[in-house]
């Protein structure tokens, strides 16, 4: 099959600091050659290996990029903040030219990158959409076409022919999202900016991306969000310091930077002193159940958090919430310090302060995890939340080996089971 999208040793360097090359002339060169896909005269000569091979000012966003995309693939890009997955999106939507190297694309290309791309502030929302459709190459009659379905997929209705700089961050994205799916792309280009709206919203989202693939189109999806990765995505693409360390099946590249996340595991995070807010958390610690430091723990063994934190004000019914996420950022549970009838102190003075919340054993499956913690009032003012580092369950019992694999599912629930009848002698 031939590929709608193929990249050939693409890369992008950034000089720190400026935008331009400093001259009309040497800017229009740039320009023109790569309007015709010629090699950027004014980029410099020297291409290194590491992330910083043109100078202390230089910084290489992209290096060597090699990639094929097939119409219908959905590919979810992912990696840490700065390795370079939205500076890629840029430069296969054209919002900025490879320093080197070549892309091939077949097909109308729509994208939503960052808030704010491609739309202009002081139009109205209606405008906008016809400048992006405009942009695009289609007719006015198309865009007439799925206007409708655009202003009532995006829910911005009342406010269409309001001028898009008033609107708020999530009714940007709304909009934005609305008309970068509905203008019938061959290839659609969702950054981050997703994590702006509500929960509802980016399920919407999620069902028309995947409307999008089994309709034959193709997707290119850049998130944190590893749930909604794998939920949507068939392959996987890592990359890693400006550079693809890993691609294949979905499951394989998140698999593989999970593994990489992972490998510095913290049994103990300590904050910096916030003296500005009436409290905040000082220090988050890992226990095993004989009160030892650890970030490993065994599937039946307890999990204890020790909490210290720093009230500068008197607080009065505040609490601490507990979170537990699993490395994919699926949210396992929510506890608070007066769940199941404990009782915390109504009014906590200033002074320091160390609480512990104990998990029972048995029940998290085998895989990494993240507590968070928060300090304030319910529905109201958080007075500081701070995230614990990940740590890692093992599974000790046999069964991997009578089985041949992880065990599947976010936790293990400790059933009871009866067998209350078989076959009788006949």
């Amino acid at each position: 099959m031939t590929p709608v999208l193929k990249i050939e040793d693409v890369w992008k360097q950034y000089r720190l600091g400026v935008i331009g090359h400093g001259t009309l002339y040497k800017d229009l060169a740039s320009w023109w050659a790569r309007l015709r896909g010629k090699e950027d005269p004014n980029a410099p000569i020297e291409f290194s290996s590491r992330s910083n091979g043109g100078g202390p000012d230089r910084l290489w966003a992209l290096r060597g990029i090699n990639m094929e995309i097939e119409q219908g693939d959905v590919v979810g890009i992912i990696g840490s903040n700065g390795a370079g997955k939205s500076t890629l999106l840029k430069v296969i939507s054209r919002v900025t030219g490879p320093t080197r190297g070549e892309i091939k694309i077949k097909g109308r290309v729509a994208s939503l990158l960052e808030v704010g791309t491609g739309f202009h502030p002081e139009l109205t929302g209606r405008e906008n959409i016809y400048l992006n459709g405009a942009i695009m190459g289609m007719k006015v009659s198309e865009i007439n076409r799925r206007f409708d379905e655009i202003v009532d997929f995006s829910g911005v209705e009342k406010f269409i022919d309001t001028p898009v700089k008033r609107y708020s961050s999530g009714m940007f994205v709304r909009l934005a999202f609305a008309v970068a799916a509905h203008l019938d792309p061959e290839i659609l280009l969702v950054d981050e900016v997703l994590a702006v709206g509500d929960a509802e919203f980016q399920k919407k989202c999620l069902g028309k991306m995947r409307d999008q693939a089994t309709g034959g189109r193709t997707v290119l999806f850049v998130s944190h969000n590893m749930a909604a990765i794998s939920q949507l995505c068939a392959k996987g693409i890592l990359v890693s310091d400006g550079a693809i360390a890993y691609q294949g099946p979905i499951e394989e590249v998140v698999q593989t930077y999970m593994d990489k996340v992972t490998e510095d595991l913290e049994q103990e995070v300590v904050f910096p002193d916030r003296p500005g807010v009436p409290a905040s958390f000082t220090r988050l610690c890992l226990l095993d159940e004989e009160g030892r430091k650890t970030a490993k723990f065994a599937n039946s063994s307890n999990v204890t958090l020790e909490i210290e934190f720093m009230v500068r004000e008197k607080l009065v019914k505040d609490h601490i919430f507990v979170l537990l996420d699993r490395s994919d950022g699926l949210l396992v549970t929510k506890v608070s310090d007066d769940d199941f009838g404990h009782s915390p102190p109504e009014i906590r003075y200033p002074g320091r302060y160390v609480s512990q919340v104990r998990f029972p054993g048995g029940i998290l499956n085998e895989g990494a995890y993240r507590f968070r913690v928060v300090i304030g009032k319910r529905r109201a003012v958080q007075y500081d939340s701070q995230a614990c580092g990940f740590f890692q369950i093992e599974d000790t019992t046999d069964y991997r080996e009578s089985c041949f694999g992880k065990r599947n599912g976010a936790i293990m629930v400790p059933v009871e089971w009866r067998h209350l009848s078989g076959p009788t002698d006949s």
